[in-house]
Order: C-alpha cells, then structure tokens, then sequence
C-alpha cells in the first residue's frame, strides 16, 4: 500500500522559509514523478512542482525563482524548500506520486497524494 506523508508545513514571517518533505513509503518512486500540489482556502488546488525522471523540473511561475524542488532516491522522499516565502503562499500543500517519470504538471497524471501539510504566511 503506496504511502504519502508530508511534515515540515507551519507558520512563517513573509520573506522567510521553509523546507517540506515528503517521504514514501509502500513503493518505489526513483522513476516516477513526484510533485507539489496547493491548495488554499476557497481555491482550486494548482500545481506548484514536479520532478520527473533525470531529475527534469517543472514549476508554476509564481514559484520560480524562490521553490527548489528536489527528491533522495535513497530514502524515498521528495522535498520542497520555500524562500523568500509570500503571503499568497498560504495553501495545504500536497504531495503526489505519478506511475510514470514525466514531470506532469496536471493533478490527474497523479495516481498517489498525501493528506497535506499547512503552510501559513505571515506579514
């Protein structure tokens, strides 16, 4: 049973960090994508991340610049570290595993998600 759990959400200062995680367990995702999804209140979920194979990225423009998506084959765990944090950023943020290796950005290409982990950003 494929297994999602994300940690490292809370509350930070607008222009801090944070680093999330999210480790897998239940499979094994060295070839298969991995992503970042967000949620925020009253909004649809929107994609943030995603490696594929060959360590190919994607992000959603609003992130670029500030969120390094990464992953540790080793340990089955992807991360997500956050700079220079905005209000806008508030969300549950989300992880999910494809069965593929591309860097899909649509939350359908997703066949695993976690139960999310809540990032507030403060002024």
């Amino acid at each position: 049973q494929v297994q999602l759990v994300e940690s490292g959400g809370g509350l930070v200062q607008a222009g801090g960090s944070l680093r999330l995680s999210c480790a897998a367990s239940g499979g094994t995702f060295s070839s298969s994508a991995m992503a970042w999804f967000r949620q925020a209140p009253g909004k649809e979920r929107e994609f943030v991340a995603a490696i594929g194979w060959a360590s190919i990225t994607a992000y959603t423009d609003s992130v670029k610049g500030r969120f390094t998506i990464s992953r540790d084959n080793a340990k089955n765990t992807l991360y997500l570290q956050m700079n220079k944090l905005k209000r806008e950023d508030t969300a549950v943020y989300s992880c999910a595993a494809a069965d593929r290796g591309y860097a899909y950005t649509r939350d359908y290409e997703y066949s695993y998600w976690g139960q999310g982990t809540q990032v507030t950003v403060s002024s």
